[in-house]
């Protein structure tokens, strides 16, 4: 059974609502490269977690999900899409769930306006909510226009950095992962007028789920095939990306030198044997207890929303995410 549907969320309804952020926007002709590509993207696929989160948060609420909740759903899935275009030429991937990458199809200059309209043209549907009862939809266009940069941009900054902390890296999945999941299910808590304390909570919840999510992620890279993936296995490292396994490993002072040795002109021969021996090393399993962390940590926050009906569907994203392959 998909999330989704384990969610008893119509799914339909969320995509019609994204779709119409393009469609009524009468400044994009829906034939144009931009308007094209916008669809395309949209309707390539993905799980739309993010939307389904904000649906979620909003069942919290002492109102009924309505307009608004899907309004933000929209808006966080464009939100999520754009930060992938970016992600991609700044990671200079040829694929995206198997498919080719936007950039490599409109050039990387195209590619970059398509992802800044898309965060404008969010800032834009959320600016029509400006009364002081709905400052917290603001809370998505600052991920929009300052977190997700800054995130990407440490991802860019620290591009075969070895010498990056634990802190560092937390810092950047924060911005570039959790934040985004977090403020989902709290600004659709507050669409349906949660209390602040709950809609904290549930904050505090996705940004748990969030951190373990970009771990796994991490984790994936080693794990999976590029089938499974989308691309190809590895591809972190081969751009520079110490992710946490690699942070791990880079503790092992017989490992550290061959793989302080990776660099942007490293064969990918090289690349699979660096991969292979962090692969046989605890690298993984210690992350992987790091993640587990994090999904304690949601789990926890769940049994305090246990007086909430929803809290059946904490537990559904909870157990989703800890099954998570891909």
């Amino acid at each position: 059974m998909k999330l989704h549907e384990s969610l008893n969320i119509d799914i339909n309804e969320i995509n019609r609502e994204i779709v119409n952020l393009v469609a009524r926007d009468k400044d994009v002709p829906k034939k144009s490269q931009l308007g094209q590509s916008v669809l395309e993207l949209i309707n390539s696929g993905g799980k739309r977690l993010r939307p389904l989160m904000v649906i979620v948060g909003s069942r919290f609420g002492r109102k009924d999900t309505g307009r608004r909740a899907l309004q933000l759903a929209a808006a966080a899935e464009f939100i999520h899409v754009a930060s992938l275009i970016h992600d991609d030429i700044i990671d200079d991937s040829e694929l995206r769930r198997g498919k080719p990458a936007l950039h490599t199809k409109t050039g990387t200059l195209s590619a970059v306006h398509i992802g800044n309209y898309m965060s404008a043209r969010v800032i834009e549907l959320l600016s029509k909510y400006t009364g002081d009862k709905n400052k917290y939809v603001h809370d998505l266009s600052s991920v929009a226009t300052a977190q997700l940069c800054l995130g990407e941009y440490q991802q860019m900054e620290h591009a075969f950095d070895y010498e990056i902390t634990m802190d560092q890296y937390l810092e950047k999945s924060l911005n570039k992962t959790a934040l985004l999941m977090a403020t989902c299910l709290r600004v659709g808590a507050l669409s349906t007028e949660s209390s602040e304390e709950v809609a904290n909570l549930l904050y505090t919840f996705g940004e748990a789920l969030g951190m373990s999510f970009q771990i796994q992620d991490d984790l994936l890279d080693f794990t999976q095939s590029e089938a499974v993936l989308g691309k190809p296995a590895g591809s972190d490292l081969r751009h520079g990306q110490v992710t946490l396994p690699v942070l791990y490993a880079l503790q092992d002072p017989k490992l550290s030198p061959v793989i302080r040795a990776i660099g942007p002109d490293s064969s990918d021969a090289e690349v699979a044997y660096v991969l292979a021996l962090i692969k046989k090393s605890d690298a993984l399993a210690r992350a992987e207890q790091f993640s587990q962390n994090y999904l304690d940590k949601a789990g926890a926050i769940v049994q305090q929303l246990s007086s909430y009906p929803a809290h059946a569907d904490l537990d559904t994203l909870l157990q989703y995410f800890a099954d998570r392959d891909r």
